[in-house]
Parts: C-alpha cells; sequence; structure tokens
C-alpha cells in the first residue's frame, strides 16, 4: 500500500470518527480566545479565530512588523512554516515565494482582497512590498482553489492595510548600511462613522553585489495607500481604497559590464460595499484594478515593457442559520496585457460561481466549498473541498481536510513569441491534510501533516526537437509543520519548523529551488521602557536544477534588535540583520554563478506616533 493510500484512509477514518462524536456534542463547553488565537478572514471569505478554521494559518500581526523592521515583506516571512523564498539577490530583485513546496506561481497574493500578480510571467513581484505601509499578513498553506480559483495551489497569502481604525498619526525617519535611507508617515482616524486613512513610504539604497566581483546594484521604492470607508445608519458600508509603488531595481546581466535596470510600478484600486439584506443576509461586493508595470533598460536604452491589469468584479451573499453559514457567490475576471512584444492573445476573460457551507454541531464543525471556473484561454476547472474538526476537551481541536487547486497557464506559457504553447491544460492537485492543535490563554501549539498531488505540472521541455512549455510532469509533495507560540509576562516566542518532501514523481528528484527542512524562531523581551529581540532563520540545502546536479548549500541567518521608548510619543530602535554576515544563496544564474545576498548590516530608525 503507497504512502498515499495509507494517509489518505487515515483522513477518510478520522472524519468518520469526527462525525460518529457529534451525537453528544451538543454540551461542547465555550472558551474564551486567547490572543495567541486570532480572528482572520481569507481562509473562510468570513471572521473566526485560528482554531474555528480548520485550516493551517500564520499571523504576522503589526506588532511583530513594529518589533522586527524588515526591510521588505518577504523578510519576516522567511522560514514561516511552510513557506520557502528563493531570491536573485538584495533589496529588490525578483523573489519568489514557495508555499508548501509549490511554485511561486501557485502561491496566490492578494492585497486588501485583491489579487495581485503579473498576468505574463504568473508570478507576483513580493519584493516591491513594502512592509511599513502593511497591518498584518494572513499566511494560509494549503488549497484554496474552491473558494480564490487559479493559483491557490500551495495557499494564500493576504496582505491588509490600515483601516483607519488606530486613530492618530506617525513619522519615521531611518537610514543603515549599504547608504540604505527610509522616510515614512501616515494619519487615519474615524468620525461619525466614516473611516480615513493615508500613509506614504520611501526607501532607497545604493545596494550590494549580487554576483561576486561586480558593482552594487540599487534599489528604491516610493509607495503609498490610501482608504476611505463609511458606516450608514443602516449598517451598509461603503469603501474606496488604494495602493501604489513606483520605483527602480537595478539588477545582474550575463557581463558584469552591462548595466540593466527596473522601472515598475505596482497598483490595487477597488471599491467595497456591503449591505444587510435582512438580518441574516449580507451581501458583499467588490470591484477592483490591479496592475503590474515594468520597463527594462540596458545600458540606459529601453529594452522592453510588459504591463499587465486585471480587473474583477465578486460579489458574496452570506446567509446566517443560528451557528451555520452559507456563502453564495461569483467572480468575473478580465486580464489584459500590453508590451512590447506580439502575443497572440492579449486579452482572456475568466467567470466563476462559489458556494461555502460553513456547520457546527456541538464540538464538532464540518466546513465544504466548491467552485467552477470558465476561462475563454484555456477551459473549464472545478474544485471543491472538505474540512472536518472536533473538540478535544476544552484546548484541543483535531481537523482533516480534502482539497483541490488549480493553477491556470501564464500568457507566456500560452502565447509568449516562438515558446508559447497554446494547448497547454491547466496545473491540477489533490490535497490530504491532518491536523492537531492545542490552544492555551498563554500559548499554543499546531502540527500539520500533509500530501499534494500535482497532475499536468508545467514546465519546460524539448519535445521533437522543439523546447516549449508542456504538461509533462507529476508531483507529489509531502510535508510536516509544527508551529508554536508563547506570551508569557514579558515574554514574547515564535517557531516554526517545516519537513517537506517535494518531489518528481517521474525522475524521483527533489523539485528544483526547494528547500526540504526549514525553521524559524523568533523571540522578544520587553524591558519596561526598552526592548530586546532576536530571529534566528536555518533553511537546509536545495538544487538549482531538476537534475538535482547543482547544490546549494543550506544556511542559517541571525538577526537581533533593540528599541527604547525614549519620550510619551518617540522611540528609536536599531536591527542588525545576518549578524554572523553569512554568505548564502538560494538560486544560480543560467551561466552559473551564484545570486549573493547582503552581508551583515544595520539599520536605526525614529518614530513619532501619537496613535
Amino acid at each position: 500500500m503507497t504512502f498515499h493510500s495509507i494517509f489518505a484512509r487515515v483522513a477518510l477514518s478520522s472524519s468518520v470518527l469526527i462525525l460518529s462524536a457529534t451525537v453528544s456534542a451538543a454540551d461542547a463547553p465555550t472558551i474564551q480566545v486567547s490572543l495567541l488565537d486570532p480572528v482572520v478572514v481569507t481562509p473562510n471569505l468570513s471572521s473566526r479565530t485560528v482554531e474555528a478554521t480548520l485550516s493551517s494559518v500564520t499571523v504576522i500581526d503589526e506588532k511583530q512588523l513594529r518589533e522586527q523592521q524588515p526591510v521588505a515583506l518577504t523578510d519576516i516571512m522567511r522560514g514561516q512554516a511552510g513557506v520557502d523564498l528563493v531570491g536573485n539577490g538584495s533589496f529588490g530583485k525578483n523573489t519568489s515565494v514557495y508555499l508548501r513546496g509549490n511554485g511561486s506561481s501557485s502561491t496566490l497574493l492578494l492585497v486588501d482582497g485583491v489579487r495581485l500578480r503579473s498576468a505574463t510571467n504568473g508570478g507576483a513581484a513580493w519584493q516591491f512590498l513594502p512592509p511599513q505601509l502593511v497591518d498584518r499578513v494572513e499566511i494560509v498553506r494549503g488549497p484554496r482553489g474552491s473558494l480564490y480559483g487559479s493559483d491557490a495551489v500551495g495557499g494564500v497569502v493576504q496582505v491588509f492595510t490600515p483601516d483607519g481604525s488606530s486613530p492618530g498619526g506617525w513619522m519615521e525617519v531611518g537610514g543603515g548600511t549599504f547608504s540604505s535611507s527610509r522616510v515614512a508617515a501616515g494619519a487615519e482616524g474615524e468620525q461619525d462613522g466614516t473611516r480615513y486613512s493615508v500613509a506614504v513610504d520611501r526607501f532607497n539604497t545604493a545596494g550590494t553585489e549580487v554576483r561576486e566581483n561586480s558593482e552594487d546594484r540599487g534599489y528604491d521604492n516610493t509607495s503609498a495607500i490610501a482608504r476611505l470607508t463609511h458606516r450608514f445608519n443602516n449598517d451598509a458600508e461603503l469603501g474606496v481604497f488604494g495602493f501604489r509603488a513606483d520605483g527602480r531595481s537595478e539588477y545582474e546581466g550575463s557581463s558584469p559590464a552591462t548595466n540593466l535596470h527596473t522601472d515598475y510600478g505596482l497598483q490595487v484600486a477597488g471599491v467595497k460595499g456591503q449591505l444587510w439584506l435582512t438580518e441574516n443576509w449580507l451581501t458583499k461586493l467588490l470591484l477592483s484594478d490591479a496592475r503590474d508595470e515594468s520597463k527594462n533598460f540596458r545600458n540606459g536604452d529601453e529594452d522592453g515593457e510588459f504591463n499587465t491589469r486585471s480587473r474583477t468584479a465578486n460579489v458574496q451573499n452570506i446567509f446566517l442559520f443560528g451557528q451555520n453559514e452559507l456563502v453564495i457567490g461569483g467572480e468575473f475576471i478580465q486580464d489584459t496585457i500590453d508590451t512590447t512584444l506580439t502575443y497572440d492573445e492579449d486579452e482572456r476573460e475568466n467567470g466563476a460561481g462559489f458556494a461555502q457551507l460553513l456547520m457546527n454541531f456541538g464540538r464538532a464543525d464540518v466546513q465544504t466549498s466548491a467552485r467552477y471556473d470558465d476561462n475563454e484561454a484555456y477551459g473549464e476547472e472545478t474544485t471543491g473541498a472538505v474540512a472536518l474538526g472536533y473538540k478535544v476537551g476544552q484546548h484541543h481541536r483535531l481537523r482533516s481536510s480534502y482539497g483541490t487547486a488549480f493553477r491556470a497557464p501564464t500568457f507566456n506559457d500560452l502565447y509568449y513569441p516562438g515558446f508559447g504553447n497554446p494547448n497547454l491544460e491547466a496545473e491540477t492537485s489533490e490535497t490530504t491534510e491532518l491536523g492537531v492543535r492545542g490552544q492555551y490563554e498563554q500559548w499554543f501549539w499546531d502540527l500539520a501533516l500533509y500530501e499534494t498531488d500535482v497532475d499536468n505540472l508545467i514546465a519546460f521541455a524539448v519535445q521533437g526537437g522543439v523546447g516549449a512549455p508542456y504538461n509533462v510532469n507529476q508531483a507529489r509533495i509531502r510535508g510536516t509543520e509544527l508551529t508554536a507560540g508563547v506570551e508569557l509576562d514579558q515574554w514574547r516566542l515564535r517557531a516554526a519548523l517545516t519537513d517537506q518532501d517535494p518531489t518528481d514523481k517521474e525522475t524521483g528528484n527533489v523539485l528544483q529551488r526547494r528547500a526540504q527542512q526549514i525553521m524559524r524562531v523568533d523571540i522578544d523581551r520587553a524591558l519596561g521602557a526598552f526592548s530586546v529581540g532576536t530571529s534566528a532563520v536555518l533553511q537546509g540545502h536545495r538544487y538549482d536544477d531538476a537534475a538535482n546536479t547543482k547544490r546549494l548549500s543550506g544556511f542559517g541567518l541571525l538577526d537581533l534588535r533593540a528599541s527604547w521608548q525614549m519620550a510619551k510619543y518617540w522611540s528609536t530602535r536599531v536591527t542588525v540583520n545576518n549578524v554572523l554576515d553569512k554568505e548564502y544563496t538560494t538560486t544560480q544564474n543560467f551561466a552559473g554563478w551564484n545570486y549573493q545576498n547582503a552581508g551583515r548590516s544595520v539599520f536605526v530608525s525614529l518614530r513619532y506616533d501619537i496613535r
């Protein structure tokens, strides 16, 4: 019997056990939610505590973001449970996020509920997201195709910007190693049912060498967010919001003497509204526009432009029946591209309908969802999921789930001149997961085991003497994730351990650029007006090629930080990243040389905050 069949039978057996136990579960106790069990919205489209979602979720809150002062949002994501990062150097260089061993194009990024990615290459520009304008990050591990459609194979990462719930204003200035500097400011508030928030951030650095014995490659980013929301007397709500990031990132070519850079732009804009049609029927509407823009230059001359745009209309009807909830919705997405190349197609549309049912039977919970997508470029896809949970005693919950997902072929996969394959089918996946969580007042732990099988994996291959993307591979990804957290007196600790086996089923090799062991530990201690903290990330080796002949060594990174609340509204903070000045790489150039990452760096900031 294969591991997959054993895994599936265990999941089925646990599900039967959960359902059989519901008969006597009417007397399930109500317990107080811990601060370590925050409310999230990404896993189920509605507000639930992490424990109640029956999902594997990591939350990075505003306190963590301010304590750790990451230069890039990916700095604080690195090493989180199930998260692996691959980058072509530091400071605004191309970065991929692999979630549970799935490729970056199979990890969905949402900004305030809006899908943000390049329609040409399929990946999100993670490296350009400014952490200073982010209030919260929710990382949901496991398939969410039945709710979000394409690309949510490994999971969903949703970034939230300030919503106006923390009245006041703030300013921050800072500088450090590599001629880095930052200036940022923001304000938010609420009056007579109207909430607002605005913020701007400017970061600039001379950068570091991306290639040994080459030149420093700089980066700058200017970002802004704005939001205005009004709640009417009938509890209806209407709001507009926007995010924009512009800048320049220099990068390395095949020759150190070649000067290359990209002028980029990321943008999200939208209108959100909700209305209670009855006391048990809530309707939500989201209209949005997302853009990923880039213009490449070689030695000062323009060398290609790639602009993609996604317009989306999403409607959800939420029906409440006691502790049960039914969601019925639909979504329409239009992708368009505008480039200096000539694609056979430059526009495509996707229509979808979805439904979700969340039911509670005392100690037991049942969650089901399904979605149908119809895309004019690659056809129809149907995805579904079911999750079962059972409360054991006051502090523990068992969960099991099964879900399907898919990744749509990109415009490059289908239509890139001289390369695209218009006959590609979407990648599809099946994932089975078992988990158990212990939730207490001042600490928690969570253990998850999963297996994902991916069919029709889109990969580059040579067939008939011609190189192009084909549906040629199958992958199997097995993994174990253990997370824990403690908030005790003035101590705050988080730990995550990931052990995964991402395998090409045809060759038996480890999937390209995936680390198999990942660990992260964050520790912070308050000492009156002072605080100190450290973060450690350990990652095992990986292979830069599918044949597993180019081995990249594992590495360990150590960061230190300290802050001082010098006056009522004033604070200063210092961070030292990569304290041990570790040389490490996560990927190689096609020519065979390693992309280098930044060594030891120091950053000092001064903040005025009256919120």
